[in-house]
């Protein structure tokens, strides 16, 4: 199935928000710790709590906070397992995968179904390149995650080892599952889940238009372009 992947990687959709956040009056906060949260009298969020260079504590005004589960605290989520991914770096596309020319596809998605690598969870391949200005010219990034189950997590993967070929390099990482306890209306800290091993964020984008329509109570219409908005 065809995907859309942003030029330059995935960097692009923050970098995305940012701009149009700026248009709108937000204000940033670069490389700032996030101490904690400030409360009012009904426990509703209100700000914010930071601190400066020389240690002073700082505190940003909010009305609400939206926020991954690293920044509020285990209070407000639960965890639920580990993910492991490895990025690695190819000097040649995955063998046997093709573009629609026949040729040696630059790009492309690859899922092993559970049932195939006798597991509880499939296994996610994503290789992008240089088409996505990502890598140098001749230079392939495939990523591979799933949800870890045994005590040996990165021999999970080396099914998928086996499609990619030779990997000049790989860098490796555990996190954490971590899911909402809540949904935040209670104290306006609206915290989403970690993100899962799948290469294709169908979660994450139906977990978006889900938490739109818990803060403002409307389903969110993408149909509407900003322009027939300003009109």
């Amino acid at each position: 199935s065809p995907f859309i992947y942003p030029i330059y990687g995935l960097g692009g959709l923050p970098e995305g928000f940012s701009r149009l956040s700026a248009i709108h009056q937000g204000t940033y906060m670069l490389n700032k710790p996030v101490d904690g949260f400030v409360y009012d009298d009904q426990g509703k969020v209100c700000g914010v709590k930071s601190h400066d260079e020389n240690g002073k504590e700082e505190v940003a005004r909010c009305k609400m906070v939206i926020c991954d589960p690293s920044y509020a605290g285990d209070a407000k989520s639960q965890l639920q397992g580990k993910i492991i991914r490895s990025i690695c770096l190819l000097a040649e596309p995955i063998p046997h995968t093709k573009n629609k020319d026949g040729g040696p596809a630059l790009s492309c998605q690859i899922i092993l179904p559970q049932k195939q690598v006798k597991r509880k969870n499939d296994i996610y391949v994503m290789m992008v390149s240089h088409a996505h200005s990502i890598a140098p010219k001749d230079k392939y990034v495939a990523i591979v995650s799933t949800v870890v189950e045994t005590s040996t997590p990165e021999k999970e993967l080396e099914p998928a080892y086996k499609l990619l070929g030779k990997v000049v390099d790989k860098f490796v990482d555990i996190s954490d599952i971590r899911m909402p306890v809540d949904d935040g209306t209670k104290d306006g800290v609206y915290v989403t889940a970690t993100y899962d091993p799948t290469s294709h964020f169908e979660d994450a984008s139906l977990e978006v238009l889900k938490m739109w329509k818990t803060i403002t109570g409307e389903d969110l219409d993408l149909t509407v372009l900003p322009e027939e908005e300003e009109q």
